[in-house]
């Protein structure tokens, strides 16, 4: 039953793609850092994009499991960066949830945990 187990952990991803205001894309990153920085337990990695020349941009959060993501943005801290975070965004980010089903490093092949390579 172990093997079940580690079948069903895979890492989960918050990703969001959006776009901010004109010129604003710097004071959203510096508060994007403020919000990872926070993160604790199974949190894993966190990747923020920007397309060149404009202020489009996509966010890639990697969590443990959609519960350690869901316990980090119902904190406080959190909430408050959001609040500032807002009105910078031209329009809201569409934003999705997606299980991690395959990593590839250089040199080396990497499933998640239970998959077979």
């Amino acid at each position: 039953m172990s093997d079940f187990h580690d079948f069903l952990r895979r890492q989960f991803a918050h990703v969001a793609i959006g776009e901010f205001k004109p010129g604003k894309f710097t004071e959203a990153q510096q508060l994007y850092e403020q919000a990872v920085s926070s993160y604790g337990h199974g949190f894993k990695a966190a990747y923020l994009l920007q397309e060149p020349g404009t202020d489009r941009g996509i966010s890639i959060i990697f969590w443990e499991s959609a519960d350690d993501m869901d316990s980090h943005q119902t904190q406080a801290r959190h909430q408050e960066i959001l609040k500032k975070m807002g009105p910078l965004f031209a329009h809201s980010p569409d934003t999705g949830f997606y299980d991690l089903v395959y990593e590839r490093h250089p040199d080396s092949v990497v499933q998640p945990e239970g998959l077979p390579v």
